[in-house]
């Protein structure tokens, strides 16, 4: 990654604010009511809110829990820093995260139907990148959400990038429920 891929851009460093991430909130929801009639309007497909437009919104959302500094968009392995750790960002509607490098750090969040957002895992990358339940052909590993849970009950305080504005541990209970066809 050259040095430009790798620096914060000045775009990135805007100041988010409580109102921008409400902001947010209020448009995600409106997309989840949009997905809610495309799924009745067309039974059987699944129109989820992920790739881009999810990884974005998890990006902005790390960005103004944890005060990370992003990265310019796309970039390799890791989405930006903070007090020099790099930080892979995940954000997921569904029960697992992929990712394709051995993060430095991993900070994996979960967006359920209501636009709440939560911590899944906030850490060092190895355990999760170790643990990955599944390996595909291009070697992204795939972790499960409950497996995620468990190796962040395991990570020491220490260790973890700390939270400028309080985010919610993710618990089973707000998982999004799987609709019946």
């Amino acid at each position: 990654m050259s040095k430009s891929e790798m620096l914060p851009t000045d775009q990135n460093r805007i100041h988010y604010t409580r109102e921008k991430m409400e902001g947010i909130k209020e448009k995600v929801q409106q997309l989840i009511t949009i997905v809610k009639e495309l799924e009745q309007d067309f039974p059987g497909r699944h129109f989820t809110l992920d790739g881009h437009l999810v990884g974005s919104i998890g990006e902005v959302m790390a960005s103004y829990f944890y005060g990370i500094d992003l990265y310019k968009a796309s970039a390799v392995a890791h989405d930006g820093e903070i007090d020099g750790k790099q930080v892979q960002i995940k954000i997921t509607q569904q029960e697992s995260i992929v990712i394709a490098h051995e993060p430095e750090y991993l900070i994996a969040l979960y967006l359920n139907k209501n636009g709440n957002v939560y911590e899944i895992y906030n850490g060092p990358g190895k355990a999760p990148w170790d643990s990955a339940s599944k390996r595909d052909s291009y070697n992204n590993r795939h972790m499960q959400v409950n497996k995620l849970m468990e190796l962040d009950q395991q990570v020491d305080q220490s260790m973890r990038i700390a939270f400028v504005h309080p985010i919610e541990k993710m618990k089973p209970a707000y998982k999004n429920k799987k609709s019946k066809e």
